[in-house]
């Protein structure tokens, strides 16, 4: 009996040890490496029109499958990525496009540019970058890749005028080594153009964009889109940070991060404070 108990015993022990390395292994799992974890968080809100939204999703669509952004993925040297294509308006809203999906070439960058074309962009109220960043910063534990680098890559034509304060949620981001790179859509076609403001690039440079090497491309005109989205993802798929000097010679130009901020960070949200404090009031 001694022997059949001790038999039996070796027998449940193996059972619960293979058991436990099967989670163990489970909860071990490596994640897949890539160059870069991109996130590109597009702004929907209503001051944009049907129009742009189109313009913007093709811009994209375009840049993806763009020989030269291909074969910034192909010099890196892991040779893919992984991306995420986000849209977002106000503080509650932000809508996966494309979910977490690796490029390692033209028929991966298809794929995705094919899914940016089945449903049409859908538009909200508000604009909330902070949300927005915070959206995209949680994504990053969800990716399912490990990135030499992380980045965000955020859009819009307006200032932060809903949520947290955008400089700090910036802040916290960078804290955990996330770069921020920017595309200030300075176009002014919208449906509600109440909440614009004058220096919408350097806001972006001293409110939103922050990390290493992080940089904005302001569009100042909706023919350049296309352009600037290629030219900024070619520079943060590259891993070299653009130099200052060849920046200023291009166009629309590549702007870089500063350590001082000239802009004030809540500016969109005391436009809308001061447009509706009346009601606010009642």
């Amino acid at each position: 009996m001694s022997a059949l108990w001790s038999n039996a015993r070796h027998v449940l022990a193996t059972g619960v040890a293979l058991v436990a390395a099967g989670f163990c292994g489970a909860g071990m799992a490596s994640a897949e490496p890539v160059d870069v974890e991109l996130v590109l968080a597009v702004d929907v809100s209503l001051s944009m029109s049907p129009a742009e939204l189109e313009i913007q999703r093709r811009g994209y669509a375009a840049a993806l499958t763009h020989d030269s952004v291909l074969q910034a993925i192909a010099d890196g040297a892991h040779g893919r990525i992984a991306i995420s294509y986000v849209e977002w308006a106000g503080m509650t809203t932000q809508h996966i496009v494309v979910p977490w999906t690796a490029i390692a070439g033209r028929e991966d960058a298809e794929r995705v540019a094919a899914r940016l074309s089945v449903h049409p962009p859908n538009s909200a109220r508000r604009t909330s970058i902070s949300a927005a960043l915070e959206f995209g910063g949680d994504m990053f534990a969800e990716s399912g890749f490990e990135g030499v680098k992380r980045v965000i890559d955020i859009s819009g034509d307006g200032p932060n005028n809903q949520g947290g304060p955008v400089a700090a949620v910036r802040d916290r981001l960078v804290s955990q080594g996330i770069t921020i790179n920017g595309l200030p859509l300075m176009t002014n076609g919208g449906f509600d153009g109440g909440y614009d403001i004058a220096n919408l690039d350097r806001y972006y440079t001293d409110c939103v964009i922050g990390g290493p090497g992080a940089f904005m491309i302001p569009v100042n005109d909706w023919t350049q889109f296309a352009e600037a989205v290629r030219r900024k993802l070619v520079l943060e798929l590259a891993g070299i940070p653009p130099l200052r000097d060849t920046a200023e010679l291009s166009n629309p130009p590549v702007i870089l991060a500063q350590t001082m901020s000239a802009s004030d960070c809540l500016a969109g949200e005391k436009m809308w404070r001061d447009r509706y404090w009346m009601m606010d009031a009642q």
